[in-house]
């Protein structure tokens, strides 16, 4: 073949490989976004039950179509403190075998009728540019990106096709077991997908192409592409706390101990494939797709009763340096899925909230009984307030940068969100300043006052209550009860200041405590105020 020739190969096989993954990025990224709700129920079911755990991760990766982004998702719940390694474990096993589905719709092409599937690239793209409805554009795009695939897994067919004796004078020399594992290993750390690796193989045997003799060699390739796709999550969890780099590990060790189980396997058994799958499958694409799923998934059966041994080895390997932080909601592997990233969002502000009303109860408390030293401890939680709300900050910054249309509301929403609740923040320390200037000018008050402004807190503490519950659960029925109890908390500032008003008439009360009590009062209305923002802002699950 000439140079020329040999350039046009690639630019053709380059441009396959490159179609291919956008349409792989158009069906998982909308997909995800069509899915959104379902992804999230999914991972917040994770349970003791090991099968269970499994199957989550089979879904998701279904759903997402990429075990290396389902990885870095549960490395960064697992970071987050949200899941444990037990539960990390079995949901890995899970994805491993949820991304053999990109290989099986891949094994497809092989047959004549999905020539017809790339149709789907201009009823998707036409349904996005036509259509209206949102749900419909996303599901246009899914069609799109389904049809990309077909798209590009025919012209790097075709590439090769075109160029097969060329190509097949390479593939069929290269027999070294060893050298063809470390080819895989390669491929898939070099692309990050080893479904974009197994997609490849699967575009040579469509074009009628083997690897080495035609027996186990191709095999050799597709267990070095499972190690291969651990380093998206090993790379990402570089910065994590300890056990999000254990759950990158024991993913590592699971694919790992499963490839060189089975490397051992086909060298001890030369004759495997021609044995097995050859005989079961009349096409080679349809082999290579289904050993890939029949590796995870004998893996998954090997390995599961051992989760808890991988687990005990992650901990030996990755000592505990330090004490944990404080737990927190936000990783930036979470952006990856606007829909959890959101949903992280929406726990790191409850976070936030319940730290801002912590100190809020401090500093009332402090005010109460006039006791100085509880100042300092309310200004920490103030601060500590202050941290939260600046890594939410940073956080909505990235993922608005990097988010569609869709989801910039629920970003602005939380945007606004954070900022009443950082006004119960400044709250609590215009309370420890009211508490100051109590004790500095012996302003007292009395016990009927204090009963007062208590039943006006307790009012507050029960709208902070079911403002939380709407926020967690979406129930919007609470609304009427959370304007009902704003009202009550309206009613009992006028009372509180007329009430006031009536004893410094009749000489019950100093002057000089007018500013104080007024303020204070008005304070507490101003924080209802904030809470019930927050709870308007709260969309019901059915968007």
């Amino acid at each position: 073949m000439t140079f020329a020739g040999m350039v046009m190969f690639l630019v053709k096989l380059l441009a396959g490989t490159g179609v291919f993954l956008v349409g792989v990025h158009l069906l998982t990224s909308n997909i995800e976004q069509l899915a959104t709700g379902k992804i999230k129920d999914l991972f917040g079911r994770t349970a003791d039950k090991r099968m269970v755990n499994v199957g989550i991760g089979i879904a998701s990766t279904a759903l997402i179509q990429s075990s290396g982004v389902t990885t870095v998702l549960i490395v960064g719940f697992v970071n987050v403190g949200i899941m444990n390694l037990y539960q990390a474990t079995a949901m890995i096993m899970g994805a491993n075998i949820g991304t053999t589905v990109t290989a099986q719709i891949a094994a497809l092409s092989a047959f004549p009728i999905t020539t017809y599937v790339q149709i789907f690239v201009f009823v998707g793209i036409m349904m996005g540019m036509v259509c209206k409805e949102d749900h419909t554009k996303k599901t246009g795009l899914v069609l799109a990106g389904l049809g990309l695939i077909f798209v590009g897994l025919s012209l790097m067919s075709d590439s090769m096709k075109d160029s097969r004796d060329m190509v097949q004078g390479i593939f069929e020399v290269v027999t070294n077991p060893f050298l063809l594992f470390v080819i895989g290993i390669l491929l898939t750390a070099l692309v990050q997908s080893s479904s974009a690796t197994t997609s490849i193989i699967i575009a040579m045997s469509v074009a009628g192409l083997t690897i080495g003799t035609g027996g186990n060699e191709v095999l050799y390739i597709i267990l070095g592409t499972n190690i291969g796709s651990c380093v998206t999550a090993l790379m990402s969890s570089f910065t994590a706390r300890p056990n999000a780099r254990r759950a990158s590990l024991i993913h590592f060790m699971f694919n790992t101990f499963g490839s060189v189980i089975f490397f051992a396997v086909l060298l001890c058994w030369p004759t495997f494939m021609e044995t097995t799958f050859q005989s079961w499958f009349p096409s080679p694409a349809t082999q290579i797709a289904m050993f890939h799923t029949f590796f995870n998934l004998t893996c998954t059966m090997i390995f599961l009763p051992f989760c808890s041994v991988f687990v005990k080895v992650s901990e030996l390997l990755i000592k505990e340096k330090k004490p944990e932080a404080v737990t927190t909601y936000l990783d930036e592997r979470m952006l990856s899925s606007a829909s959890l990233a959101i949903s992280q969002l929406e726990r790191e502000m409850l976070l936030l909230s319940d730290t801002a009303m912590e100190a809020f109860r401090t500093a009332y408390q402090s005010f109460q009984k006039k006791d100085r030293s509880m100042i300092a401890p309310a200004h920490e939680q103030i601060n500590q307030a202050n941290g939260i709300y600046h890594a939410i900050v940073n956080y909505l910054i990235q993922l608005s940068a990097q988010s569609k249309l869709a989801d910039e509301q629920n970003i602005s929403n939380i945007h606004n969100n954070v900022g009443d609740i950082m006004r119960i923040a400044e709250i609590a320390d215009n309370f420890t300043k009211y508490t100051q200037k109590s004790i500095d000018r012996n302003l007292d008050f009395s016990d009927t006052v204090k009963e007062e402004i208590s039943a006006m807190v307790q009012r507050i503490e029960e709208l902070y209550s079911m403002t939380r519950t709407l926020v967690l659960e979406k129930d919007q029925t609470l609304l009427a009860q959370i304007d009902q109890t704003e009202n009550e908390i309206d009613a009992f500032r006028k009372k509180l200041i007329d009430n006031h008003i009536e004893r410094l008439n009749l000489g019950k009360c100093r002057p000089e405590s007018s500013g104080v009590f007024i303020n204070l009062v008005s304070n507490l209305e101003r924080l209802g105020d904030h809470l019930t923002y927050i709870a308007y802002t709260v969309k019901s699950d059915g968007h």
